[in-house]
């Protein structure tokens, strides 16, 4: 459940042959407590964590710096990588190991020659299957799909079919991403339909042990034949 970032100046050709995103996605939750949101990604990241995504609604500039700092002093030592919300300037400054971007937050192509060439870089597609071409064309990593199931965190979001996976499994070179209403007793069915990874917020960090909670979606990754 490797993320890291391959240190190659070669990486983008060897993000082709396998995926640099897979297994557990943490996204954060919004949490104003620094102290509080390093100990969730803690326990995250001992259960074993892919990647996490750090995404905070409620932070300003000043918080979110602080915050992605904060979060590299753990994520780092472990080598799981950490990936910014919708801010390339924020990824860049801080030296997170990626950055990720909705439809509304600028352009692809733009944010892969900010970024260093070993960054990752992430697109929401929805439940369109051209715009994820379209990001794998401008540079993207990974390509993430959703809501597949009815989302707490976004009720009103549009859904996609799980099939849709499989066929940007079989047509696209990224990593492909399942996002929305993911569970521990769901997620199993997002993977076998072709998801290197599973994004989750509430599901993990509103666990009662949030290390339990991830050991349990990793072991749906490491079961799978």
């Amino acid at each position: 459940m490797r993320a890291w970032p391959d240190a190659s100046g070669d990486a983008r050709s060897a993000a082709l042959a396998s995926p640099r995103l897979c297994g557990l996605y943490a996204i954060t939750p919004d949490e104003a407590d620094t102290a509080r949101l390093v100990a969730l990604v803690r326990d995250a990241v001992a259960g074993g964590v892919g990647a996490v995504q750090y995404r905070n609604k409620i932070a300003d500039a000043a918080l979110r710096r602080t915050q992605v700092e904060a979060l590299l002093a753990v994520t780092r030592p472990a080598r799981v990588a950490l990936i910014v919300n919708d801010d390339p300037e924020l990824a860049v400054a801080s030296g997170a190991d990626g950055v990720h971007l909705g439809a509304s937050d600028g352009d692809l192509a733009p944010a892969r020659r900010r970024l260093p060439a070993h960054a990752l870089l992430g697109a929401s597609c929805y439940d369109r299957l051209p715009l994820a071409e379209a990001a794998a064309a401008a540079g993207a990593d990974y390509v993430a799909f959703g809501s597949v199931f009815p989302s707490p965190t976004k009720p009103g979001a549009v859904r996609a079919p799980l099939a849709l996976l499989g066929q940007a499994r079989a047509t696209l070179p990224v990593a492909i991403v399942a996002i929305g209403g993911i569970t521990v007793e769901n997620a199993g069915a997002a993977v076998a339909a072709g998801a290197h990874a599973v994004a989750v917020i509430a599901d993990l960090f509103g666990a009662a042990d949030v290390a339990v909670r991830a050991r349990a979606y990793r072991q749906l990754f490491e079961s799978r034949p």
